[in-house]
């Protein structure tokens, strides 16, 4: 459907921002113009999928909606189990309540923020294991999302017996978008094979990432989109799945697996978090819609003019000199604010900094994927600094045109052309205990004052550290 976006003026802005205390999230959406905040659940349905969700069948168990979901998820990813969620986190939640225990090692390829959250909530710790290369932005490789084979058998060699599986993300959405190759994903499970460990998938993109590996990866250059699925989840033992990226749905999720004892554990925990076993949070006309959406997401004709999409922004950006992660990713451009905000401290949250100019310049949200997401150290409570500090702009499949890239690569090309006169960042005044990015708040250095005496006291406190 198309809806009208509203324009504002910069002292709009100014203080819608500062009236969310300069959280993008807590920004309403009408305040916003071009939304590239995420592409979870922010697309556009086809008209098959609305179709569909016509004919769903709401009965509470053993609906017919949810048995195509489950022949769907049988004939692209061959798994004989599933359970429908919510969401991906919901399936992240269940799954990890039975598979993660206190004191366990995670390692996997840059753990997205729920699925950290959830592994640290269990007090266990996630392992990023992801190629160094994918730490240098300016590096052109195809497959820089990669786990690092070296690294990885470090870990399983060192804590073998506190690993419960490895988790593969594909693509790599901290380091950009970056997607995973067949031949690493083998790798990987002769790996988890030689230590006797299962494979976990992290599915959110895996449409994106199997297009990357049909036009980067010789050996599958005439094989089909859904030939490539079934290829890539032939060597895991299970999937997590946020339907709201490549499910091109609004809301939905599951997690599928082979083995019946995780699947009979699972759904003890999917009925008390979620629902029946049948449904998990979800009605049948958004199961219904799920379906199709998967099916549509495999199509190399959609993936082909989503992809081109942002690799139009992309070259946008280049004649503008602006420096992101490269090559561009499968579903958003991730900016290096370190390169172009130089004069701003890594304290004071560089790529939230980029952010928030961004959308004072025209009203574009982005979300900062930097040391506000990488939050604190469970342990000692510091903040974790990441290599990377990431504006991601996140693009919505189906919904905006070239004409709207094109609004956002000037908006940047003019932040950039001001980005000496930015010298200064932002501090926190209030953080929850985990996942602070999404409901943090605020303030800017220069904003401090005799009227806000809890700010300064804890600016002080980041000066000394």
């Amino acid at each position: 459907m198309v809806e009208e976006i509203k324009r504002s003026t910069r002292k709009e802005r100014e203080e819608w921002i500062k009236d969310a205390n300069y959280n993008l999230f807590k920004l309403a959406s009408d305040q916003v113009y071009i939304d590239l905040l995420t592409d979870s659940g922010t697309g556009s349905m086809s008209a098959n999928q609305y179709a569909e969700m016509m004919t769903g069948d709401e009965s509470y168990a053993g609906s017919k909606s949810y048995f195509k979901l489950k022949e769907t998820i049988k004939e692209l990813f061959n798994f004989d189990f599933m359970l429908p969620t919510h969401q991906g986190r919901a399936a992240e939640n269940v799954l990890f309540s039975v598979l993660v225990k206190e004191g366990d090692i995670v390692p996997g390829n840059s753990h997205f923020d729920t699925t950290k959250g959830h592994i640290e909530i269990r007090k266990a710790r996630a392992i990023d294991c992801t190629v160094m290369e994918a730490f240098d932005t300016q590096i052109e490789l195809p497959f820089k999302g990669n786990i690092c084979l070296e690294k990885l058998e470090e870990v399983l060699k060192e804590h073998q017996d506190r690993v419960p599986f490895v988790l593969i993300t594909i693509t790599n959405n901290l380091v950009g978008g970056q997607p995973v190759s067949l031949e690493n994903i083998m790798r990987v499970r002769e790996l988890a094979t030689k230590y006797n460990k299962p494979v976990l998938m992290d599915s959110a993109r895996f449409a994106e990432n199997a297009y990357f590996i049909k036009i980067r990866e010789k050996k599958y250059n005439v094989h089909s989109i859904k030939e490539i699925v079934r290829e890539m989840f032939s060597f895991v033992d299970g999937m997590l799945m946020s339907g709201k990226k490549d499910g091109i749905c609004n809301i939905g999720g599951f997690m599928a697996m082979h083995s019946e004892e995780w699947y009979e554990k699972a759904s003890v925990f999917n009925i008390i978090y979620e629902g029946f076993i049948t449904y998990g949070g979800l009605s049948g006309r958004d199961m219904g819609a799920l379906a199709i959406g998967l099916r549509e997401a495999t199509e190399f004709s959609y993936l082909e003019t989503r992809i081109k999409q942002v690799e139009y922004l992309a070259k946008k950006l280049d004649r503008y000199n602006i420096q992101y992660q490269r090559p561009s990713g499968g579903h958003a451009i991730f900016i290096d604010a370190k390169k172009i905000l130089t004069s701003v401290k890594k304290e004071e949250f560089i790529a939230q900094t980029l952010a928030i100019e961004l959308y004072l310049e025209c009203g574009i949200r982005g979300v900062e994927i930097g040391t506000l997401l990488a939050d604190r150290d469970p342990i000692t409570r510091e903040n974790r600094y990441p290599k990377l500090e990431l504006l991601r702009l996140a693009i919505p499949r189906r919904t905006y045109t070239n004409n709207h890239m094109k609004v956002v690569a000037k908006a940047l090309r003019n932040v950039y052309k001001r980005r000496h006169q930015i010298t200064k960042g932002y501090i926190i005044k209030y953080e929850p205990s985990l996942l602070r990015h999404f409901s943090v708040d605020l303030a800017p250095i220069g904003a401090i004052t005799k009227e806000i005496p809890a700010i300064k006291n804890e600016i002080e406190v980041h000066r000394e550290d």
